[in-house]
């Protein structure tokens, strides 16, 4: 029987051992934590019965990959539940932009933008089934749908400045800019439009879910289906060099490629050493959890029906504040992202207390306290918050990175998305899951699609391992 070692058991990990087990290999997975998930675990936080997710909170891909059409989690307990709108914007003056699922109602929404705003996501929205086949792919590959992906790609080619023009209220220029900061780079550069694209698109086509329950529902249901198949999990093992493992047909790393360099060793070509350990990281986050009690007092009254609201004014607020922390520089009022979870599942919530979830950009490495400058963001926009809040849970860049050391600085999503990385990561390579070494290969979200909760860069990883084998 052919056999695999997984080391490390975040959704990528995960999901490549669930895909080499259904194929019928022997898989063990080995993770350095107490518990299994990596960054897909949920906790209480703050107080007794809330439920806080520890990193990965909104599921925009999750619902309608590849992964999720040929492994049923719903059938392991996993439940979905959407918000009433998946984003907003609030803006100081109690006005602010909101994305229903519904394109029209969207668009009714941004008056004189929202025509502007369907010819962009419309036409996306209605063949995005199609389009997940090819941009939760490997960017170098041939297309399942070249129509459909070129007219994706005549926006993500975009700079987002480009892109944005588009659009003139500061409605619409504000939810843009909020789906845009997801890069976690300055608003500049080709490629630079393609996430916030993706992400209008997902919204509208299949909503921006989170798990009931909390993000650790979705490793839990994995880990469910994979032990049913077979697989073993060990924690509390740290594995430094493949000579620590025992030696299998397969090895997939759900590590960051300097990781994986290390791990792999002598083993590695020297070119592909050096593209690993070239790779580039992105800024960090600060995390702070609350516990809000009634919930929070947005004057943007769409916010309160929010899964996601995206913090910080206007479009060129938010472009701004992107650039310091691009240049290592702190501001004064960075992007913030909340995630109310609660509104669409409500078991997370007890007696009226709600659990919020919030981070900032933030500088890699960034050694400071963000707390402050997060919550004065939440105040600003929903005046009273302060005075709601019970406890609070704080998370540093050098604490996320401690927690996971895929993290690296706070780089919460696994690499920089510059142009080339975008294009080719962890490398320029047709195969970026072979690490050159045979019979290892990196699933992390290193590699092509990136970062979420989607399993995706371990299914697609796990897929090319077995036609090797």
């Amino acid at each position: 029987m052919t056999t695999a070692t997984v080391v490390g058991s975040g959704p990528n990990g995960l999901a490549a051992a669930l895909t080499l087990a259904a194929a019928g290999v022997e898989v063990t997975v080995l993770e350095t934590a107490d518990r299994l998930g990596g960054g897909a675990t949920s906790s209480e936080l703050t107080l007794p019965g809330l439920v806080h997710d520890e990193c990965s909170a909104i599921h925009p891909l999750a619902v309608g990959s590849a992964f999720a059409k040929e492994f049923d989690l719903g059938a392991a307990g996993l439940v979905w539940r959407w918000p009433d709108v998946q984003f907003s914007h609030p803006l100081d003056d109690g006005r602010g932009g909101a994305v229903w699922r519904s394109v029209d109602e969207t668009a009714a929404g941004l008056g004189s933008d929202g025509r502007a705003w369907t010819r962009v996501f419309g036409p996306l929205a209605e063949r995005f089934g199609a389009l997940t086949d090819d941009i939760l792919q490997p960017v170098l590959r041939v297309p399942s749908h070249p129509v459909h992906l070129a007219r994706f790609g005549t926006y993500a080619a975009l700079p987002i400045p480009a892109l944005a023009h588009r659009w003139a209220t500061p409605e619409a220029r504000g939810l843009f800019a909020g789906a845009a900061a997801h890069t976690f780079r300055p608003f500049s550069g080709v490629l630079s439009s393609s996430i916030p694209v993706a992400l209008g698109a997902s919204a509208h086509a299949l909503g921006w879910p989170v798990a009931e329950g909390g993000t650790g529902e979705i490793s839990r249901a994995m880990i469910s289906l994979a032990t049913a198949r077979g697989v073993t999990f060990e924690t509390g093992v740290t594995v430094r060099s493949l000579a620590g493992i025992k030696p299998t047909d397969i090895v997939m790393l759900d590590t960051s490629p300097r990781s994986a360099a290390t791990i792999v060793g002598d083993r590695l070509p020297a070119r592909v050493s050096r593209a690993y350990r070239r790779y580039q990281h992105g800024p960090g986050a600060f995390k702070v959890d609350y516990a809000v009690e009634g919930g929070v007092p947005w004057t943007h009254e769409p916010s309160r029906s929010a899964g996601t609201v995206h913090l910080g004014g206007t479009y060129e607020e938010i472009a701004a504040a992107e650039r310091l922390v691009s240049q290592g520089r702190m501001p004064d009022r960075p992007f913030v992202l909340v995630g109310q979870q609660y509104v669409a599942d409500p078991t997370r919530s007890r007696d009226g207390v709600h659990p919020l979830y919030a981070y900032a950009h933030v500088p890699a490495g960034f050694t400071g306290d963000a707390t402050e400058a997060i919550t004065r963001q939440i105040e600003r926009f929903a005046p009273g918050f302060r005075e709601r809040v019970l406890v609070t849970h704080v998370r540093t860049t050098a604490e996320l990175e401690a927690g996971n050391a895929n993290f690296v600085g706070g780089d919460i999503i696994a690499g920089a998305n510059t142009a080339r990385q975008l294009i080719a990561r962890p490398r320029v390579t047709l195969h970026p899951y072979a690490t050159g070494a045979d019979g290892v290969y990196l699933c992390s979200a290193a590699t092509p699609p990136g970062a979420g909760a989607h399993g995706m860069c371990g299914y697609n990883a796990a897929r090319y391992a077995l036609r090797r084998v």
